[in-house]
């Protein structure tokens, strides 16, 4: 069979490496974090691959496209087209649903047009996003922004006073103001509380309205408008709106539309039915329920759409995400639930001899779900196509037709290829990989005893079925269940309960912005520009690329970013400084040897040693300790993947005592021995005083754990519920546990028994 055949691959730490990929078959690339994974598969293979089909269209269509760099490569043969499945959310847009980014909305459209009772129009009147179909109270959005009118206007000030509506251009004397005090019809010196109900809803809530006596100095064409209505007309639901955001948020909260109840749709549209159901209300039921109602519906004009919708919706069920529902907003999945919506879209299509390019699609799944995703990517494979995983996972590692292992090490100890061939022999293989995933750990025995219980009642949050939970404090805790039955939820609600100081650290950005990096985010930047200037006598200002140092042509970024509207912004190389971020002047200064460059390029791990002793050490010890050490300081943190960006916000509270911490799955992208460490560093943390809780899959981890709380049976509707909470050692041994089989596999036959 032949296969794909890279040669001479040095992109980032790539030590020039050679290897053939078997095509059709499913091959996953190991490797500790940073081992050069992603740097083969996703910027050398797949970048080649998208880089050579963009240059089959006309110039006038690639300038549209993505630019894709030359991959640093030598030779790549027999490349299939590839298509990345990556964890990137698509763009924001309120608009985007799972039913829309799916296709699956635009069917469900069709067949109501075709079948649903009475008829209302045809498939674009069923949709929220044209005039005809959506709400025209929310256009379409399902949420209206509600104006605190208290907060945007002061009751116990005058128009005369000064700042009494507090918005751009309404200050005494302003623009906006002048069309309220030269109106005529208000005394400006009395206050507003003391209005009139006419004169009240008149300067508030009036229409546009032609004055009949206006003062001389109105403008002969202008309308007036009461302030709420202009409000609502011309800022808050404008493009001005998003400019002033800051400024309004204090004023306006979002709230469910209350002429459409959050379905978009007006309401012609909802009287439309089929089987007793308009759109929006299918919309909102889990799949397995769509699927039912569907299967239902007899009228032979809708035969053919059943066929196509209902093998859209069961690709989502067999992947794992039943349990969502079609109206839900692109933006509230998580990045994994995202992927794996992708790869729903793409398991039904009549595509073959593709490349498929998926980074982690494990990430934030239960092992009962893993057993969905490996169904899911055996399916892409059987249909004639070659599928590329960068995996840490033990279970998705095993569907692998081949593997190849990277290290040994991150970074620049990384970018070699330590072994390629079956799951079999790189047991046997002798790799740091190899011997951690044959290698079963057992369940810890000496658990600690709690300091004390925290009791959350009637929790629920989304689908959380009324559940009173007991928190154990002073332990290290995992909250275990599948995807989707609440887990997220449960800890907000604890949060949000707990009065003690509560610090919980998501995979959410960090405020992160090309500008920022492990350095500046840390605090030690500015040491070592101090370092810099002293040496120099130039200033500190010339050894920031947001001052003076700043390269001239990007402006300290590193790279130019072209907005590409609708579409991902597209980040290519600044050519003048070649990514560095500094101007040649900054660039001339040197300490030992390096210049700023030099100095940020450095590995937090290099860096260490080589300022050991210095404040710049201790500053980045705490990186070392999350596992940290092979990110380099000027290293962008919108490069970083969730689980890393959580790392880096860890980092800063490690000498935190008497603290509860929450963190949202800490071992996602993490490599087997990276796990092992993060789990030394959470008990470390415990034995500080700290309550540890981790919202976690991994069995390493559980394994590890003091105490579980377990939440289930399934996802969405299926979830809310409490299934188990005890030691791991107890959990073994519940029924009810869906997590308990998969548990056992991971334990040695001897521990099982020892524990019992």
């Amino acid at each position: 069979m032949e296969n794909i055949k890279v040669t001479g691959a040095y992109e980032n730490n790539l030590k020039h490496i050679s290897l053939e990929i078997p095509k059709k078959q499913i091959t996953i690339f190991t490797g500790v974090s940073g081992s050069g994974k992603s740097s083969l598969v996703l910027d050398t293979i797949a970048a080649s691959s998208r880089r050579e089909l963009n240059e089959t269209f006309p110039s006038f269509v690639q300038q549209y496209l993505p630019k894709y760099g030359r991959p640093h490569v030598d030779r790549i043969e027999h490349l299939p087209v590839a298509i990345v499945i990556d964890q990137k959310k698509p763009a924001p847009n309120a608009r985007s649903t799972v039913g829309t980014y799916t296709d699956i909305y635009s069917l469900l459209r069709l067949l109501f047009s075709r079948v649903g009772k009475p008829f209302v129009g045809y498939s674009d009147t069923f949709s929220f996003n044209h005039p005809q179909g959506r709400c025209p109270r929310c256009d379409g959005l399902g949420e209206v922004r509600e104006l605190d009118v208290h907060k945007l206007v002061d009751f116990n000030k005058s128009l005369n006073d000064e700042d009494t509506i507090h918005y751009v251009a309404f200050h005494r004397g302003g623009w906006r103001w002048i069309r309220y005090a030269c109106s005529g019809l208000f005394d400006l010196d009395k206050k507003i509380k003391d209005y009139t109900p006419e004169e009240l809803e008149l300067f508030l809530y009036s229409p546009q309205i032609r004055l009949k006596n206006p003062p001389a100095d109105w403008p002969r064409t202008a309308k007036y408008e009461g302030l709420v209505t202009r409000m609502y007309r011309s800022i808050i639901n404008s493009e001005e709106g998003k400019l002033h955001q800051k400024l309004l948020e204090p004023m306006v909260t979002m709230g469910v539309c209350p002429d459409c109840g959050g379905s978009r749709l007006n309401r012609t549209v909802l009287s439309c039915r089929i089987g007793g159901k308009n759109i929006a209300e299918v919309t909102r039921l889990a799949i397995p329920d769509i699927l039912d109602w569907l299967w239902k519906i007899d009228d032979p004009l809708a035969n053919d759409l059943k066929q196509a919708i209902g093998s859209r919706l069961s690709a989502l069920e067999e992947i794992g995400l039943g349990y969502l529902t079609l109206d839900r907003n692109m933006g509230t999945l998580s990045g994994g639930e995202a992927q794996r919506c992708k790869i729903a879209k793409y398991i039904n299509s009549a595509l073959s001899d593709m490349l498929y390019v998926l980074d982690e699609p494990s990430v934030g799944l239960h092992s009962h779900d893993i057993r969905l995703l490996k169904a899911s990517v055996r399916k892409l494979r059987d249909h004639g196509n070659t599928v590329l995983l960068v995996e840490h996972h033990k279970e998705m590692i095993q569907i692998a037709d081949h593997i190849v292992d990277m290290g040994p090490g991150s970074g620049m100890d990384g970018g070699n290829i330590l072994y390629e061939g079956s799951y079999e022999g790189l047991l046997e293989s002798g790799t740091q990989t190899g011997s951690m995933i044959a290698e079963k750990s057992p369940l810890k025995t000496d658990v600690r005893t709690p300091s004390g219980w925290f009791m959350l009642e009637h929790a629920g949050e989304h689908n959380l079925k009324d559940l009173t939970v007991s928190f154990p404090l002073g332990l290290f805790t995992v909250i275990a269940g599948v995807a989707g039955s609440g887990k997220s939820s449960l800890m907000e609600c604890f949060r949000q309960a707990c009065e003690e100081d509560v610090i919980y650290i998501s995979q959410k950005n960090i405020g992160i912005s090309l500008r920022s990096t492990p350095a500046t985010y840390i605090g030690v930047a500015d040491d070592i520009r101090k370092l810099f200037a002293r040496n120099s006598k130039a200033g500190l200002s010339m050894f920031t690329f947001n001052g003076k140092g700043g390269c001239p042509v990007c402006g300290g970024k590193g790279v130019i970013v072209s907005d590409m509207a609708f579409m991902d912004s597209i980040e290519t190389v600044c050519e003048a400084c070649g990514g560095l971020r500094y101007s040649q002047e900054a660039l001339q200064y040197t300490v030992d040897g390096l210049n700023i460059a030099e100095v940020m390029d450095l590995t937090v791990r290099k860096a260490s040693l080589r300022f050991a002793g210095t404040e710049i050490e201790k500053k980045l010890l705490p990186l070392m300790r999350v596992g940290l050490g092979y990110l380099h300081l000027n290293q962008a943190l919108s490069t970083l993947s969730g689980g890393e960006l959580q790392r880096v916000k860890l980092a800063s509270y490690l000498d935190n005592k008497g603290k509860i911490f929450i963190l949202d799955e800490p071992t996602d992208g993490l490599h087997v021995k990276d796990i092992h460490q993060i789990i030394q560093l959470f008990d470390s943390m415990v034995d500080l005083g700290n309550s540890v809780f981790l919202i976690e899959h991994n069995l390493d981890v559980l394994k590890a754990a003091d105490y579980v709380i377990e939440l289930g049976s399934g996802g969405g509707q299926m979830g809310g519920e409490l299934l188990y909470s005890g030691t791991p050692k107890e959990m073994l041994f519940c029924k009810q546990s869906v997590t308990a089989e998969y548990l056992k596999k991971e334990l040695t036959a001897g521990s099982i028994a020892n524990n019992r």
